[in-house]
């Protein structure tokens, strides 16, 4: 099992909804070619806030203000039934610098209301229209048909919306 993490910037908000999320497209590795938010795998002994803020760091060059990164998703996402990766995604608002284009990812800044849904993961349209607007969710997602996770198929899902979310409400387990 993978435990990893995404981070949405966000900017132009006005306290609520904001105006544009920064997604990077994918130049290699799982997603290869996707969009999504900057994000990546946790390290040894790294929490999932350190690895938020450091892969957006390394991802597209956004130094995210540890205190505007907002837990805002548990994903769990299933391939051919067992527990493929363990996903904490966050939101952030408040971060220095202007996002650069690494052998990682290409970033750009996109409307909320024209994210590339049809060049993302499927489950991507269930989920982050919510998170986007404020919204936590806890889901879980299933896949079928891999290895590897991203030419799997989608088909199933089961959200719960609006629970409290912490850094410290999953169960992790590291070998």
């Amino acid at each position: 099992m993978t435990e990893a993490t995404l981070c949405f910037p966000l900017r132009g908000t006005d306290g609520v909804t904001p105006e544009e999320v920064l997604l990077i497209e994918k130049r290699r590795g799982l997603g290869e070619g996707w969009y999504n938010g900057p994000g990546g795998k946790l390290e040894a002994e790294e929490t999932p806030r350190e690895c938020a803020i450091r892969e957006t760091r390394e991802e597209v060059g956004l130094e995210v203000d540890p205190a505007a990164l907002e837990k805002a998703a548990e994903l769990t996402f299933r391939l051919d039934g067992d527990v493929h990766t363990v996903c904490h995604v966050y939101r952030a608002d408040r971060f220095e610098g202007e996002p650069v284009t690494t052998p990682e990812a290409r970033p750009e800044w996109f409307s909320v209301e024209e994210i590339p849904y049809d060049q993302m993961w499927e489950d991507d349209r269930l989920w982050l229209p919510g998170v986007l607007s404020g919204r936590t969710v806890v889901g879980e997602f299933a896949f079928e048909g891999g290895p590897p996770l991203d030419e799997a198929d989608f088909v199933d899902h089961d959200l719960e919306w609006d629970v409290p979310i912490t850094d410290g409400s999953t169960t992790r387990s590291r070998g």
